[in-house]
């Protein structure tokens, strides 16, 4: 079996890859190592896959369909392990190998429908579903837990936001007011559970124990308005497409805020916070029509 990665992957870790990083290189060798660890049988690599790792759908030595994942240590793959462990299926893929076996970054996971999530669904159905997916997901935190915190995750984006403005004027206003609002939010935050942290429809997948469940974790601990947050933009070159699109952002944060229970203003000003910071980053990367839309968006809230 031949683990080429696919040009998502590859292309995703090339635009963050810091000097001399190899872990691609090294990929086809981690990945039949772990597969002759599990005695496992390789069906394909899923594609086109994700940004942050390699998916691959095999079947264990019983024959039980299930996913192999391998991830560079920079996506935190075991902040992902102790996460799901502790979440233990609930709401979210079941982890089928709660230790780590050989290599650090590779986890064996059980087989969803890769290729059915819930963006599959008409946008309010496809909402509905994913907002009662992550309510699940927010649990408190273990006890001596190693997970970053919301503080600690949006600090070092700051800075590099900061660098961005400083590089580019045209986005200095709305970084300046994306980290007003961090500012603020992070001066009382009303509870710290433990979040998906990159919560999004992708992220849902239809499962056989029950319709749809979590996948994609990058753990952190805060409160559960930073999770929803990512969720408010979901599809947003439709919703730049509509006239109405800003009007739509606003009923969107109403209805989400609503339905989770959380603060309106302090939804809006995650939202803001982390929709900006994902177009200065894009634009870093030379993702600029991404950039765009992102940062048209952010001048919404």
């Amino acid at each position: 079996m031949v683990f080429e990665p696919p040009q998502r992957l590859a292309r995703a870790l090339g635009e963050t890859a810091p000097e001399g990083d190899d872990w691609l290189a090294e990929l086809p060798e981690v990945a039949h190592e772990a597969v002759a660890q599990r005695e496992l049988t390789v069906e394909r690599v899923q594609v086109p896959g994700g940004r942050s790792s390699l998916v691959v759908l095999v079947r264990t030595a019983d024959g039980t369909p299930a996913v192999l994942k391998l991830a560079p240590r920079r996506a935190r793959p075991e902040s992902e392990r102790a996460a799901l462990a502790h979440w233990g299926g609930r709401g979210t893929v079941e982890l089928l190998e709660p230790g780590s076996l050989g290599t650090e970054g590779v986890l064996l996971l059980e087989r969803l429908h890769p290729d059915v999530s819930v963006r599959s669904l008409p946008e309010a159905k496809a909402l509905l579903e994913a907002a009662g997916t992550l309510r699940r997901l927010w649990v408190d935190p273990p006890q001596g837990h190693g997970f970053e915190t919301v503080a600690e995750r949006t600090g070092r984006q700051a800075r590099a936001m900061r660098a961005g403005a400083a590089a580019d004027p045209e986005v200095a206003p709305l970084v300046e007011a994306a980290l007003a609002a961090r500012e603020e939010l992070l001066a009382a935050p009303p509870e710290h559970k433990l979040l998906h942290g990159t919560f999004r429809q992708s992220k849902v997948l239809a499962g056989e124990r029950m319709p749809w469940l979590a996948v994609g974790p990058d753990p952190v601990v805060g409160e559960c308005a930073f999770d929803l947050a990512r969720l408010v933009r979901d599809r947003v070159e439709d919703l730049i497409a509509q006239p109405s699109g800003a009007a739509t952002t606003r009923r969107r944060v109403k209805r989400l805020a609503e339905s989770l229970e959380v603060d309106r203003e302090r939804l809006s000003g995650w939202t803001l916070f982390r929709s900006v910071e994902s177009g200065v980053r894009a634009r870093r990367v030379g993702r600029e029509q991404d950039a765009e839309l992102l940062l048209e968006f952010a001048g919404w809230l």
